[in-house]
């Protein structure tokens, strides 16, 4: 395989609501540094393909809107490798922009499709999974998925069941996806031994993507292949302006991997974290003897424990008292809320709009 043929598509359009008050429409959480590494998430995912794929193979899909961002945070991008959705389709249209858009280039790419909200710990493990997927994809017929080997009952990931028969490598061939279980049935995935989490994470050449778009979701592939033939010229955000006013809403999992019978699974384990939510980001974070996590210059606690402070360096913040919370502080906006009680944030987010759009 030559790496000059593997391509990377980033996915970097999602609002990240969940993390709000920090993650706000007109700068959502990838373009944040949640964990004080000096990095965005945007940045760490483009950071972790080198040596993957050469710098020019690498293509960020996000909003319109974003577009300055993305160049400010990786000013080694052409405008070219920047696709830019006029409107929010989910995934599945997402990744069949960026594949046509790499079709025009080329008919020998091995593509692998990434997230740009995660943590991964390993750096060397996860490159060299990646390389083992981008491997296998350049030499068969194959939709290739990263599953993390689980180490917890988690209610807030996808499963992936996985076949247990072959077991000559780590790339298994793929039964079933499931949606993000309940805790009982979590517990049982796990006790099962089959199954992985689904990390999102997807690899395959381009002519077995292409097939599975045909495939089963021909009328969004048939909208890119129209398309296509604008791709590289001033008419491309027109043609695409017109894609998506007619692409349905629909996400890879949904439209492509769970209906595809050549679709398999590498059992992986490289520190991996979906940072969605509030909890996911104390989780990870580290963490004083009393358990907090605090994510700002000038924070101050006293009796407090297993708390997330996250708070602008410019504020001096005093928290006293408190057990299992978020308080968190950006742009005008202070949010304090129970750490189990996070699934409410977007409701939160909802009540805070009739307030007025800066809020959100």
């Amino acid at each position: 395989m030559n790496i000059q043929d593997n391509y990377s598509i980033v996915m970097a359009g999602g609002a990240g609501t969940r993390l709000w008050p920090f993650s706000r429409q007109n700068y959502p959480k990838q373009f944040h540094d949640m964990l004080g590494t000096k990095r965005s998430f945007l940045q760490e995912t483009i950071a972790r393909l080198e040596g993957v794929c050469p710098r020019e193979n690498i293509f960020v899909v996000t909003n319109a809107d974003y577009l300055n961002l993305v160049k400010e945070q990786v000013p080694f991008l052409t405008e070219d490798q920047i696709l830019l959705e006029p409107s929010k389709r989910n995934t599945a249209p997402c990744v069949a922009y960026a594949t046509y858009k790499i079709a025009q280039k080329t008919a020998k790419a091995n593509i692998a499709v990434l997230p740009a909200d995660q943590v991964i710990d390993e750096l060397d493990i996860f490159q060299q999974t990646l390389h083992t997927a981008l491997e296998y994809a350049s030499t068969h017929d194959a939709l290739i998925t990263l599953g993390i080997k689980p180490t917890r009952p988690d209610t807030g990931y996808g499963y992936i069941q996985y076949d247990t028969e072959a077991t000559e490598s780590e790339i298994r061939q793929v039964i079933k996806f499931t949606e993000k279980p309940d805790l009982q049935y979590a517990k049982v995935f796990i006790a099962s031994g089959d199954f992985v989490w689904n990390a999102g994470i997807f690899v395959a050449s381009l002519a077995s993507m292409q097939e599975a778009m045909r495939t089963h979701i021909p009328e969004i592939a048939q909208l890119f292949e129209d398309a296509q033939k604008d791709f590289y010229t001033p008419k491309e955000e027109k043609a695409i302006q017109k894609a998506y006013s007619h692409c349905k809403d629909v996400s890879m999992d949904k439209g492509i991997m769970e209906k595809a019978e050549n679709v398999y699974v590498i059992l992986s384990s490289f520190g991996w974290s979906d940072l969605g939510t509030w909890k996911s980001v104390y989780d990870r974070a580290k963490k004083d003897v009393q358990g907090n996590t605090t994510i700002g210059k000038n924070i101050l606690t006293y009796d407090t424990q297993n708390s997330i402070i996250r708070a602008p360096k410019d504020k001096l913040v005093v928290v006293q008292g408190l057990k299992d919370y978020i308080v968190a502080e950006h742009d005008g906006v202070l949010m304090i809320c129970h750490i189990d009680e996070e699934q409410r944030v977007r409701e939160f987010v909802a009540d805070a709009k009739e307030k007025g759009a800066r809020f959100v």
